[in-house]
């Protein structure tokens, strides 16, 4: 009963975009049949329905030509077709006239595009890589299909359902396919382990897989009880699970907040909307968002649950959508520092369409405003989503990732906030302390270990030589007392230099920095910590993190 009300739901919200004119299609054409039939028994009976085929002719004239086309090849085509295909290949064409985000969802791909946003989806519940040609599980979600059927880190998958999968090449994606399916399905796993002669075989019961939207949230200074909060993306739970950091942080002391959104690409506006109210005291514009006919609905905050302590957004590029409203926000209302890269530039709003056969549209049917009353939107021309693609890197190419005074604003498009700080609109959010992309120790010898794999591949052969130390890691204390013990860079540059890159002393003393950050980041990745441990040890060469820090510094005193 459930699903025929969901179907019916779709049906009525298509039924209110077309309107009169799919309704006014029916009756004629079930009159125009009915016409032809008469013509047909060459009945008396013509003149009766020439008033029906005069009120054709007025709806062929005045109603949309789309739906006219789209009635005529339904039931005069003289071939047989299949117009879901058509209209899988005419909807994007169509939406593709429109600005750049408005798109179409075909049915297959609808839930792989909706489920991160929604918060899970069905699968067997590991961290895998697969850049060795074999599957090694990096880690297991605790309590999941995978940690009950008795998968560990470390684990090489070597068949799936019978299929040999290691040494295949098998494209990443495919291999996801291969061990996701519905909710109490089974898949079959043949396993080589640590130890072991023979393969291990493990029959694994998917289940649903939760996904969450903070990376990771720990206590990135205790000295200055600054806690830090990284955000990949605004879904279902977004509000819920920042509440959930939060409070965590404030009971080990937290008094200053670090949000990352740099690569956050936006996500539910309702999610930006609830964590932006929790950091304002009451009363502040949040948002407002303004459609075709001027109407605006305006969001305010009510009374925050978090309004007294320091807050720094950290934002780039890539930040976009709700990303830019929360940060917008907290610039705007002057609650707290932005700091990093241009955000990139997404203010309209979307609403998605669904249609009984499963799949949907996204149709853009406002704009985004910040409380100065910026548009958050980037120019943008109707129909060249091409050129909009490439204005990232215009960006680069003019110098902008590197000095602020390439960026160029609007002087009309000035705004002031309450405080008496100057913001622009015209697209994405300018951070009011702008941090240049760096490229401090990148060097000829990092870009070859890097771009080769041969840095990320020495991190998970070195996880798998000390197995069984990196799993009794469960401090970020206890990583560090790992780390001590051994020499990586020394050890790295061996491997590198069994994997064809040669090493380069001076270089290498340009780039050790770096790439040691780097080796711990991804090794303790590989822990019990996770994105903890990878944040923790990417700080130190962090500069835009850094600089948050500094200016919660200079607050205090």
């Amino acid at each position: 009963m459930e699903r025929k009300k969901k179907v019916w739901a779709a049906v009525v919200v298509v039924a209110v975009i077309v309107g009169s004119m799919i309704v006014g299609m029916l009756v004629e054409h079930n009159r125009l049949s009915r016409y032809w039939e008469v013509l047909a028994r060459n009945s008396s009976e013509v003149e009766k329905y020439a008033t029906d085929l005069q009120s054709i002719e007025r709806f062929l004239t005045l109603n949309d030509k789309m739906v006219q086309t789209v009635g005529a090849i339904r039931n005069y085509y003289v071939d047989s077709i299949n117009l879901d295909t058509i209209y899988d290949r005419a909807i994007p064409k169509l939406l593709s006239e429109l600005d750049p985000h408005s798109e179409y969802i075909p049915a297959k791909d609808f839930e792989r595009v909706n489920e991160s946003l929604e918060g899970e989806f069905d699968g067997i519940g590991i961290v895998f890589n697969a850049s060795t040609d074999t599957i090694m599980v990096l880690s297991v979600i605790p309590q999941g299909p995978s940690d009950k059927a008795g998968l560990r880190a470390g684990d090489r998958i070597i068949r799936i359902n019978g299929r040999d999968v290691a040494g295949q090449k098998i494209p990443q994606d495919s291999m996801v396919k291969l061990m996701r399916g519905p909710r109490r399905s089974h898949v079959k796993l043949s396993l080589q382990r640590h130890g072991l002669d023979k393969l291990v075989e493990v029959d694994v019961e998917r289940g649903a897989i939760e996904l969450h939207s903070i990376e990771t949230s720990f206590m990135l200074n205790d000295e200055l009880k600054i806690g830090f909060v990284r955000l990949s993306q605004f879904a279902r739970t977004s509000h819920v699970e920042m509440r959930k950091a939060i409070d965590e942080l404030l009971k080990e002391g937290m008094k200053s907040l670090i949000i990352d959104l740099r690569g956050n690409g936006g996500g539910f506006l309702d999610q930006a909307i609830l964590i932006t109210n929790d950091l304002l005291p009451s009363g502040k514009l949040i948002v407002y968002t303004e459609d075709r006919y001027g109407q605006q609905q305006k969001q305010y905050s009510t009374a925050g649950k978090y309004p007294n302590m320091d807050v720094v957004i950290l934002v780039d590029e890539f930040s976009a959508s709700s990303s830019e409203i929360l940060a917008g926000a907290i610039q705007d209302n002057d609650r707290g520092l932005v700091i990093g890269r241009r955000t990139f530039g997404k203010g309209l709003v979307q609403t998605q369409i669904p249609f009984a056969d499963g799949s949907a549209i996204r149709l853009t049917v406002a704009r985004y405003y910040t409380p100065t009353g910026r548009s958050i939107q980037k120019p943008y021309t109707n129909g060249d989503e091409e050129a909009y693609k490439m204005d990232i890197l215009n960006r680069y190419n003019r110098n902008e990732f590197f000095s602020a005074d390439s960026i160029h604003f609007d002087k009309s498009l000035r705004y002031t906030t309450p405080a008496g700080r100057t913001v622009y609109g015209g697209g994405g959010i300018m951070p009011d302390i702008f941090i240049p992309l760096d490229t401090l120790g990148v060097t000829p010898y990092y870009n070859k270990v890097w771009n080769a794999n041969v840095l990320y591949r020495y991190t998970l052969e070195f996880t798998d030589r000390h197995r069984d130390e990196i799993d009794a890691v469960k401090t970020l204390k206890e990583l560090d007392q790992l780390f001590e013990k051994y020499d990586l860079i020394e050890d790295f540059v061996a491997y590198a230099e069994r994997h064809d890159v040669a090493k380069n002393s001076r270089e290498l003393a340009t780039s050790r920095s770096l790439i040691l950050a780097q080796l711990r980041a991804y090794i303790g990745r590989n822990t019990s910590l996770s994105d903890a441990a990878f944040y923790y040890n990417i700080y130190p060469n962090d500069k835009v993190l850094q600089r948050a820090v500094a200016e919660i510094k200079k607050n205090r005193k």
